[in-house]
């Protein structure tokens, strides 16, 4: 019965995870090209960009650890992918004082 359940969370969780790689992918290119079709007037999108790649980064590498268990191969590239993630996060902060106080 916990097997059933759990598979049934995984899989939930795993549509989750998918449908948010397809929402905010699209957006972050969306949101390039508008930018890089006029950067001086869309300059406001680049810290956006790198949050939303941040996010989506942080979500992945939350998602392969709860699902690594004890592999550590996986455990270490959930990790990466957290840490890939705060550093875009920290780039996104930057670009985003830059530009408002540059």
């Amino acid at each position: 019965m916990y097997l059933q359940e759990r598979g049934k969370n995984l899989r939930n969780a795993s549509m989750m995870v998918d449908l948010v790689h397809i929402v905010v992918g699209i957006l972050i290119v969306v949101l390039a090209v508008i930018s890089f079709l006029n950067p001086e007037d869309n300059m406001l999108m680049f810290p956006v960009i790198f949050f939303l790649a941040g996010a989506l980064n942080f979500i992945n590498g939350i998602y392969r650890i709860r699902l690594s268990g004890r592999e550590k191969r996986k455990k270490a590239a959930g990790i990466a992918s957290v840490i890939a993630g705060c550093l875009l996060f920290a780039l996104a902060v930057i670009s985003a004082v830059s530009i408002w106080w540059g």
